[in-house]
């Protein structure tokens, strides 16, 4: 299940996330992560072929949606270990308002309030075929001359590119800006 959101960011119900991605697709609540290994090196994937929505585009490291109840960071940490086999060693927000509408060619949408996390791990990715293409691990600096880059990802490097050239020195941001549906309290509700 995927969760719904309006405007404001506040959660307004749930929907199968194998229904929800259509050429009307709502709002909803997702995430992206930007691993980084002990080198700085950035992890990017290539996203399986089988996919549903931009099948075999290169990206960044891992996107996914909270489950309902679901904190934000437990659900980096869940997708990091289910897609590439990663234990994260710090999940940090970066962005915390980032949203975008993108649209495939076969009028497929899709429609994210879609904080940015970055995060550290040890160790090579074990990848799971049903969701991972490829990977290679890249230099920060070497990102801008790639042409191939999913759309989402094109639009948070122009953000990420703003708080610095060091990624690893990127502030962290006020989780206060997270939209209502991503700020989680110990109880699992969402705190409004």
């Amino acid at each position: 299940m995927v969760v719904l959101v309006d405007d404001f960011g506040r959660a307004v119900g749930t929907e199968a996330k194998a229904t929800v991605h259509h050429s009307a697709t709502p709002l909803h609540l997702a995430f992206s992560s930007y691993v980084f290994d002990e080198r700085g090196r950035l992890l990017l994937t290539q996203r399986a072929f089988g996919k549903r929505t931009w099948p075999g585009i290169w990206t960044n490291s891992c996107c996914g949606h909270p489950l309902p109840g679901e904190s934000m960071e437990s659900a980096v940490r869940r997708r990091l270990a289910d897609e590439l086999g990663l234990v994260a060693s710090s999940v940090e927000l970066v962005l915390p308002e980032f949203r975008y509408r993108a649209v495939m060619a076969d009028g497929m949408v899709e429609n994210e309030l879609c904080p940015v996390f970055r995060v550290t791990c040890a160790g090579e990715p074990v990848a799971d075929e049903a969701e991972v293409a490829a990977y290679e691990w890249v230099e920060w600096v070497d990102l801008g001359v790639r042409t191939d880059l999913s759309p989402w990802c094109v639009l948070q490097l122009k953000e990420l590119a703003a708080l610095g050239e060091s990624p690893l020195e990127w502030p962290v941001a006020d989780a206060g800006r997270l939209p209502a549906a991503a700020r989680m309290g110990s109880s699992g509700r969402v705190d409004r």
